[in-house]
């Protein structure tokens, strides 16, 4: 563990509770000289490539007025938003209201991410407790924390802002589409200062605030599909930090003052964080950690039971939110049938993936929705065996008769296990929804095929993940690029018209998105077979490497 300490010391009594935070914001621009430009370069070159794509597939009206149906409809406002001004739709209305909604996810979790990296994290590693012990104040660390995000924000805003108006775009809508991104970012900051004053772990409070955003893209989408049906709680919309930024309508109405509930939001949420911060001691939680027993249950003998418990309560907690979720989106199978009575023919094959079947399509893109979900369930999991490593639990348990090899593949295999069962609770859920909703009870068995099916796709992520931590533990964010690209390709491939080959790198797109396709066997035993390959080499690469280092 390594820590550096502040260089120059107060007199003493002229401490305030912020003493220190310049100092310590200097330390986190150093520790993140590359996560800052990764963030801030990220997402403007993601909206870059969507801007660019858009040209090329969109050259003329008729092409614009293709995708006018899709984007006006119930599952465009799922998977973009309330498409404000598609009635007159252009490059720059489109590209803000229907991907944008990706980016404003992607700041999100950049606030998010940002605030408990730098304040439970450092507490958790004790790297906090050394700063603490010169002249720093008490709210120095937070203070700095959401400064560092806030100038991330305005660094993303700005760069979006530019970029798109560097292409020919209004710079007033453009700069209110980068100023939206970046509240979003500062929103979920200030609900990340709370949440890390609740636990005393990092990787709690970062799923608390992670499941907000969840909750909010969920709230935003249904509220945005009801406004589009015209009939509804389309009030669900404003319930969502995401939905406050969409209001803005950047192109069309360029409002800003929805821009102020996401600041007033943001100051009312870290003031909070400042209150809770003051009620707890230093390094622990308000939420006390719950008395464990003196004595392990016999069942937790084995490496296999202590990875199952150290994995229960994150199985929980994505079973309750995918459960929630499925019933949610497949309440909204019929409104979604009765949205498309009048929409032309071939926006209707579009939707049916050249079938024709509307109700196959959305029940087959919504397995994958599942699946790129859980996948994201399978690399934080992959993720937290770094945190025990670095942190120093996976020591004593190695220095037992628990091999390196029964380590690694107990928590590989729990995992594993977790996605088929994830796969199903979602599909139970998205099942019973759909068949509430349209009177069909066979759904529910077509919607439990289909997303199970993806759980080969979800292995090989898996795989993927716990061979690069094996492996080089410093590169695991690289794995986020592999769900990304599935996301891309699976929503967007028709838009964007990627090659089939370039389709094809995404391990979700072989398998088939049944109802809509039939599954494939071959894709399945490939998959399969691929990802036991794969946990393979990441048992012998691990078994190679010292601890808390790597290639």
């Amino acid at each position: 563990m390594t820590a550096t300490t502040l260089d120059r010391a107060a007199p003493a009594g002229t401490g305030t509770a912020v003493t220190g935070t310049g100092s310590l914001l200097r330390f986190m621009l150093r520790r993140d000289r590359i996560r800052l430009p990764a963030w801030a370069l990220g997402l403007p070159l993601l909206m870059t490539y969507f801007a660019a794509a858009l040209d090329t597939i969109a050259q003329t009206p008729e092409d614009l007025a293709g995708l006018t149906a899709f984007t006006s409809s119930p599952a465009g406002a799922l998977f973009g938003g309330p498409g404000f001004g598609f009635d007159d739709l252009t490059i720059e209305r489109f590209l803000a209201g229907q991907y944008g909604l990706y980016v404003l996810i992607g700041a999100g979790l950049m606030g998010l991410l940002t605030v408990v990296r730098h304040t439970r994290t450092e507490e958790r590693t004790g790297r906090a407790e050394l700063v603490r012990a010169n002249v720093v104040g008490r709210h120095a660390q937070l203070t700095a924390a959401l400064t560092l995000t806030a100038v991330m924000a305005v660094i993303v805003a700005l760069l979006i802002g530019a970029m798109l108006a560097s292409r020919g775009f209004d710079p007033g809508g453009s700069m209110l589409f980068g100023a939206s991104v970046g509240a979003v970012a500062l929103a979920f900051a200030g609900i990340a200062a709370v949440t890390v004053q609740l636990s005393e772990y990092p990787r709690a409070a970062a799923g608390m605030a992670g499941a907000a955003l969840g909750a909010a893209f969920v709230l935003r989408g249904l509220g945005d599909m009801a406004a589009v049906q015209g009939s509804g709680p389309s009030w669900l919309s404003w319930l969502s930090p995401i939905g406050w930024s969409q209001q803005t309508a950047a192109y069309v109405h360029d409002r800003w003052w929805p821009l102020a509930v996401s600041l007033a939001f943001a100051a009312a949420t870290a003031v909070t964080g400042y209150v809770l911060s003051a009620r707890r001691d230093f390094g622990a939680g308000l939420v006390p950690p719950r008395p464990g027993s003196p004595r392990a249950a016999s069942w937790l003998a084995g490496p296999f039971a202590f990875a199952f418990r150290l994995h229960r309560a994150s199985l929980i907690g994505w079973s309750v939110a995918l459960l929630a979720a499925g019933v949610a989106y497949g309440s909204f199978t019929q409104p979604l049938l009765d949205g498309f009575e009048d929409a032309p023919e071939d926006l209707v094959e579009v939707m049916g993936g050249g079938s024709g079947d509307l109700l196959a399509g959305y029940l087959g893109m919504m397995g994958l929705t599942m699946a790129l979900v859980v996948g994201v369930y399978a690399v934080l999991a992959v993720q937290s065996l770094r945190a025990e490593e670095t942190e120093g639990r996976a020591e004593p348990v190695l220095a037992t008769s628990v091999s390196r090899t029964a380590w690694i593949g107990s928590h590989v295999a729990v995992v594993a296990l977790g996605v088929p069962w994830l796969l199903l609770v979602a599909g139970v859920g998205m099942g019973v929804g759909a068949a509430a909703s349209t009177g069909d009870a066979g759904l529910l068995g077509d919607l439990l095929v289909g997303h199970l099916a993806h759980t080969p796709a979800v292995w090989l992520v898996l795989a993927a993940a716990a061979l690069l931590y094996a492996a080089a533990p410093r590169v695991l964010p690289v794995i986020w690029v592999v769900l990304g690209y599935g996301l891309i390709a699976g929503y967007f491939a028709p838009i964007l018209e990627l090659p089939e080959g370039v389709l094809r790198l995404s391990p979700f797109e072989h398998v088939g998105e049944y109802p809509l396709e039939n599954i494939s066997v071959v894709a399945v035993v490939v998959l399969t077979v691929l990802a036991g390959a794969l946990a393979q080499a990441a048992v012998a690469a691990f078994r190679r490497r010292d601890l808390a280092g790597g290639a």
